[in-house]
């Protein structure tokens, strides 16, 4: 698990004041994470408590940001379609998964489990779930306009071919460990994120 030291506050309004208070928020832990150094992987992204349970976030990286293209976004749905069908229906997981969905960035999704597994410990889970999405046949799962929001927003041929690459590196070499922003503060006190 990566720590972030949430105590340091980032103005996202520099100089200026709303009402005569300046605006003041957290850096958000994915923030707080270097996204020169991330490859792909899979990432404890933050823990959080419901009452007395955990639940983890997981960052499914599976492009380098910034540096191979995205996924594209219609690959990017099927995707989300055909492996949360397949996390919800796992006979050993369906009961702890709590959300799959994808990153912005459109490099990899988020998962969050009940509980709080180490990411190596979701490896054959992924593996299960990356195999069934690239070997995939027929219609993709939900993509009705009763079932979903964007249905004609999918493409299951590129959804396989991003699968299988994802699956090799699971297969053969995932990374665990994020690579955590370093933060520098200059002799005035202002504090920057380096990479």
């Amino acid at each position: 698990m990566a720590y972030y030291d949430h105590s340091f506050l980032w103005s996202f309004v520099p100089k200026s004041e709303r009402g005569g208070m300046v605006i003041i928020m957290d850096l958000i832990p994915s923030f707080q994470v270097d996204h020169t150094k991330i490859v792909p992987g899979i990432y404890e992204s933050r823990v959080d408590t419901v009452e007395k349970d955990f639940v983890t976030t997981f960052d499914i990286r599976m492009k380098t940001p910034n540096v191979e293209p995205v996924i594209h976004p219609n690959a990017m749905h099927t995707i989300e379609h055909i492996v949360a069908t397949f996390l919800r229906n796992d006979e050993e997981w369906k009961d702890r998964i709590v959300y799959w969905g994808p990153m912005g960035c459109l490099t990899g999704c988020y998962l969050i489990v009940k509980g709080r597994p180490k990411p190596n410990e979701l490896t054959p889970l992924l593996i299960r779930a990356f195999r069934f999405c690239a070997e995939y046949e027929g219609e993709v799962p939900g993509a009705t306009p009763i079932n979903c929001g964007n249905y004609l927003l999918h493409d299951l041929n590129m959804a396989k071919y991003e699968a299988k690459r994802y699956l090799e590196i699971l297969e053969n070499s995932p990374c665990y460990t994020y690579p955590i922003a370093n933060r520098i503060e200059t002799e005035k006190g202002q504090v920057f994120f380096d990479s």
